[in-house]
This record gives structure tokens, C-alpha cells and sequence, in this order.
């Protein structure tokens, strides 16, 4: 893998952003715009040695094992993850499950964050359990609570960065020594974060999943995942589940998320800003009872939140909070809101809406939903990169509803 780097000057994360990924074997021409390789399979050689040889040097062949458009989008990530390498799926679900079922084996135990994605929760308690596996959930926020739970066959941690709604935190580092303690893997899903505001990896932790539908494309228009590790045993064993579950990711999401991927730093910083901007104002109104952002000094981990993050503005472009639990009010609400528009999604320019009772926790028990905080009248936002005066102006005048 060659990085876009020199002995004799270095440049900036977002620069390097815009000329990380380009080099492609093969490709002897250097096009302004990274090409679409919309192929199924490549022509490997003119006879049986030269067919022998792309293989041994793993070159490109058929495009559920390898493609240019999923390399060139894995090498900006590694680089910004600072990785050793990455894989491109199908989706966030794919990279999750399709790791979990790499690297996990019946008998095998695996901790689980409880402040979780529903759909990732879903999917432990569903088919990972079906496989043989046991899981046991423990909020992460406790480490006496983790290292209690610990067992003699746990396999992995799983956790998110920043939980999926309510932006509950995890300390890496401290998580990454008690699984590493026993020679456990820490898998920690990036996607509500991204790694231009933190890098898991460089905290300790083994395996990073980023859901790349959501900020790092930041278009609302591609369905793609990805997992940066740093052991490439590691790869070896995911890329082979992946090839074999075919749930590598499309040359063309793949082709979107890496264009996407040039003004990450730019949307980013301005969502996480914006962001941090909104929570300190919804704070401040009389209708909100609780704002879920780590930039917020009412925040239950303000504190870790300034250990995690460079500055409040750079922590992640989501936030939730805390109506009145009253539907009728709820809709008027939503009614009387201009910018922001209601989508099952996150991550994109424009700011949306998603009710977590309908939509990412739709099926997760009640039970459950109450030890993750999730109540009916929690609304969760995706900040996009609109004026924040602007954004700021619209859910005042929204919340009015509830006067």
C-alpha cells in the first residue's frame, strides 16, 4: 500500500484526504476524476502462468474478491484510521455481522456495550445467538461492570465510540486494556464519531467498523461499510467470510463513498460544530428536559468527552434530546419545523430527524429501550451543514409547539 507521503514535506489530514487511494496496479494513466471500474471480472492473463501469477500476487480478478474502486477507498481509510489495512462491504450491518462471524466461533462469549444500535443489538441477540455464541450486555460506562462480566471464553468487546441514540461514551483505552488483559479482541463501531474526530485504533482497540453510508460519504446516496484493523491475520480471516457471504462492497458505492470521502474533513468539522452549537442552545430551552451531546456540561461523561476529543466542536454531528412524551405535541413539533426533514438515516449535509421507537430501536425490547434511556420523547438528530443561526432558529421556533 502506498500513502501520499514524503521525506522532504508533510501535509495536512485534509489534504492528504484529496490524493490518499489513487494508485491502481495496472492503471497507467492518472484521470482528474478517480474512473468507475463497473466490471464483474478482469482479464488475468494470456495463458496458465500468468493467470498463476495474478493470484499469487492477488491481483484483480472477479469483483467479489477484489476491485480498484473498493481498494482505493479501503487505502483512504486505513490512512485516516491509521490502520493496516481495510475492508469495503456491502454495508455497516455486513461489516458488523460479517466480522462477528469471521472471528467468533460457537462457545464462544463476547461482551456487548448496552447502550447499542438497535439493528446491531438485533443482530447479537438473533443471530449470533443462534450461531452458538453468547453475549452479555453491560454498560460500558462502568468498567467495574465489564471487568466483572469478563469470562474465561469471552472472545470480544463490542462497543460503539459514541452510542446510537443518546451519545453515551466509552473510554477506549481503559476497555482496550481489559480486553487485551485477556487476550480478547475490542471491536468499536466509528460511525457516529468518525475517525477525523477520534482513531480507535490508535487507543488500543483491534478492529474499527465504520457504517460509510453515513458521514464519511455524507451524500445520502450509497449503501457501503467498512473494517480497519491492524493485525492482518485478522483481514485474512474477515476477507474470506466476506468472499464467501458475498458481502463485498459494489464497485460503484464504493466509487460514491470515495468521492464523498475528499470533503469529509471539510463537512465534518463544520456537522460537528454545528452540532455542538445546536445541543448548547436546546439545553437552554425551557421544553427540553435532556440533550445527549458530550459537549454539554450536563453531560454524564462531559469530562471523558474532553479526554476523547480535541475540542467540543470536534466530538460527532449527532445529538438527541428529550421531549415532553406527549405524540400529539411531538407531531405539532415536527410540523412546524423548516429545515430539518424526518429520514431513517444519519450523516448527511442536510440535518434530519429519527424517532427511535420507530425507526433503530423499533424492536428492541422495552426493557431494554429503559436501560438505554430511549422514551417517547426522545428525538434523535443528525446535524447537517446548514447556518447554525439558522438551525438554531428553527427547532426554537418548532419547540414552541409545546407552549
Amino acid at each position: 500500500m502506498e500513502h501520499f507521503e514524503f521525506d522532504d514535506i508533510s501535509f495536512s489530514e485534509g489534504t492528504r484526504l484529496l490524493y490518499e487511494g489513487r494508485n491502481v496496479n495496472g492503471l497507467d494513466i492518472s484521470p482528474e476524476a478517480f474512473p468507475l471500474f463497473m466490471t464483474s471480472a478482469f482479464n488475468i492473463g494470456k495463458n496458465l502462468k500468468e493467470v498463476e501469477q495474478t493470484y499469487d500476487e492477488k491481483g484483480y480478478t472477479y469483483i467479489r474478491t477484489r476491485n480498484p474502486n473498493r481498494k482505493a477507498l479501503a487505502d483512504v481509510l486505513t490512512y485516516l484510521e491509521q490502520g493496516t489495512d481495510t475492508l469495503i462491504f456491502s454495508s455497516g450491518m455486513g461489516a458488523i455481522t460479517t466480522t462477528h462471524f469471521a472471528l467468533l466461533a460457537p462457545g464462544d462469549h463476547m461482551l456487548c456495550n448496552e447502550n447499542i444500535y438497535g439493528e446491531t443489538f438485533d443482530a447479537i441477540t438473533s443471530l449470533l445467538k443462534n450461531y452458538g455464541v453468547e453475549t452479555t450486555f453491560v454498560p460500558f460506562d462502568n468498567l467495574e461492570a465489564v471487568r466483572e462480566a469478563m469470562r474465561p471464553n469471552t472472545k470480544m468487546l463490542y462497543t460503539e465510540v459514541a452510542s446510537n441514540p443518546t451519545d453515551r461514551l466509552c473510554d477506549i483505552e481503559a476497555l482496550a486494556r481489559i480486553a487485551h488483559e485477556q487476550d480478547a479482541l475490542l471491536m468499536v463501531d466509528n460511525t457516529f464519531t468518525t475517525p477525523i474526530c477520534i482513531k480507535p485504533l490508535t487507543l488500543g482497540a483491534d478492529i474499527v467498523i465504520n457504517s460509510l453510508t453515513k458521514f464519511i460519504n455524507g451524500h445520502s446516496d450509497a449503501l457501503a461499510g467498512s473494517i480497519t484493523i491492524k493485525d492482518m491475520d485478522l483481514y485474512e480471516k474477515i476477507h474470506t467470510v466476506r468472499m464467501l457471504t458475498g458481502t463485498s462492497g459494489c464497485p460503484y458505492a464504493s466509487w460514491l463513498v470515495y468521492r464523498g470521502i475528499h470533503t469529509a474533513d471539510l463537512r465534518i468539522r463544520r456537522q460537528c460544530d454545528n452540532a455542538a452549537k445546536l445541543a448548547a442552545a436546546l439545553n437552554e430551552n425551557p421544553h427540553v428536559s435532556v440533550v445527549n451531546h458530550p459537549s454539554v456540561s450536563t453531560h454524564p461523561q462531559y469530562e471523558l468527552g474532553k479526554k476523547l476529543f480535541a475540542s467540543p466542536s470536534l466530538m460527532t454531528g449527532m445529538l438527541s434530546f428529550e421531549m415532553p412524551d406527549d405524540r400529539n405535541k411531538i407531531n405539532a413539533f415536527m410540523d412546524r419545523l423548516h429545515i430539518a426533514n424526518y429520514a431513517p438515516t444519519l450523516g448527511g449535509i442536510r440535518t434530519t430527524l429519527s424517532y427511535p421507537l420507530l425507526s433503530s430501536h423499533m424492536h428492541v425490547p422495552e426493557e431494554d429501550r429503559k436501560k438505554m434511556n430511549i422514551t417517547g420523547g426522545l428525538m434523535r438528530v443528525s446535524v447537517g451543514i446548514e447556518n447554525p443561526e439558522d438551525l438554531i432558529a428553527d427547532f426554537t421556533h418548532a419547540l414552541k409547539a409545546f407552549d
